[in-house]
């Protein structure tokens, strides 16, 4: 097979990452395109698009086409993909690539189906699915053919994946809609109760990674954030701090942390025995909240990792899954 054929795609809710065999991740672009409503033409995808969220004339909608894991807009969806993929292999390129594609563990057929049929209208010779917590196992690094136990934590954007794995497949899992999105949302809400201010969607992730807490801290941190006065319509900036936000993530994280909980309930005796000895696995961007792993330690009383490069290792998983299942089945 001529190199450069073989790519995994993590086809997020809120990102895109594509992977190339030999060359790494060589592409992280936000799900979003702009397009003219007028025309239909699509004016920007990627980072250039997320930069009109909220920002664009009537005629022209920046959208997410992915809704929690799922494709909301099939036909911009297909476009979006296709563009990511002539922008990773090139136009020139003399093979269409074979392409294995990572969805949420909790899609129907009808969900699945509708990812396949993108990606082959969007150019691929081949398409293979995974599923995105083995994706996610497989790019930290977990040998998942082995007959272990491993309970792996991935929260992204749209949906919170949860699964044991053992012998490449999936034994128990769930999977929830609530993840880095939902935490967003919460921050919008909670200053705009609280603070009566209205702040876009760019304002709450910045304050999710600047200030974001899962847990209390001794110290909070403080940001000043700005947005528009409810009452009167101007400009307005407030303090705002990181104790404030735990309080306003608490019933997301909380959610999370049950999932995983039923999860482990859920677990035959010998894997649950394999899993305190190996702890979690926490990947994903929504990961990167800080004390995410220290929460979920706490309510299970298992050890819990977050993985370095947690946003990328789905799309590094999702490229080398080929691979590694043709030397479990080989």
């Amino acid at each position: 097979m001529a190199a450069g054929t073989d790519i995994g795609i993590d086809l997020g809710t809120a990102s895109v990452l594509v992977y190339v065999k030999g060359k790494g991740v060589v592409l992280k672009e936000p799900s979003v395109v702009a397009f003219d409503r007028n025309t239909n033409k699509i004016k920007a995808i990627g980072e250039e698009a997320r930069l009109m969220l909220g920002r664009t004339p009537g005629n022209i909608v920046a959208v997410r086409p992915l809704r929690q894991g799922v494709i909301s807009d099939y036909t911009v969806t297909e476009k979006m993909l296709k563009y990511f993929i002539s922008r990773a292999i090139g136009r020139r390129a003399f093979r269409k690539p074979r392409i294995t594609i990572c969805v949420p563990s909790g899609i129907t057929e009808i969900e699945r189906k509708a990812v396949e049929e993108a990606t082959y209208q969007a150019g691929a010779r081949d398409v293979y699915m995974v599923e995105e917590p083995i994706a996610a196992a497989i790019g930290a690094g977990v040998d998942v053919t082995k007959p272990f136990g491993n309970l792996i934590v991935d929260i992204g954007a749209g949906t919170s994946d949860i699964a044991v794995i053992s012998l490449a497949g999936v034994v128990v899992s769930a999977s929830v809609k609530v993840a880095g999105d939902t935490f967003n949302q919460a921050i919008l809400n909670y200053v705009r109760k609280n603070h009566g201010l209205f702040i876009g969607e760019d304002m709450a992730e910045e304050i999710k990674i600047k200030i974001g807490t899962a847990i209390e801290e001794s110290s909070p941190h403080v940001m000043e954030i700005k947005g528009r006065n409810i009452m009167t319509g101007l400009p307005k900036t407030v303090k705002l701090t990181s104790e404030e936000v735990r309080a306003a993530l608490k019933d997301a994280t909380g959610q999370i942390v049950e999932t995983v909980h039923g999860v482990l309930e859920k677990t035959p005796p010998e894997l649950a025995a394999d899993i305190v000895d190996r702890g979690i696995v926490l990947t994903g961007g929504g990961a990167l909240l800080r004390g995410m792993d220290t929460l979920i330690e706490r309510k299970t009383g298992v050890s819990t990792l977050t993985v370095q490069n947690a946003m990328s290792v789905v799309a590094v998983g999702t490229g080398k899954y080929a691979e590694v299942m043709a030397r479990f089945d080989g």
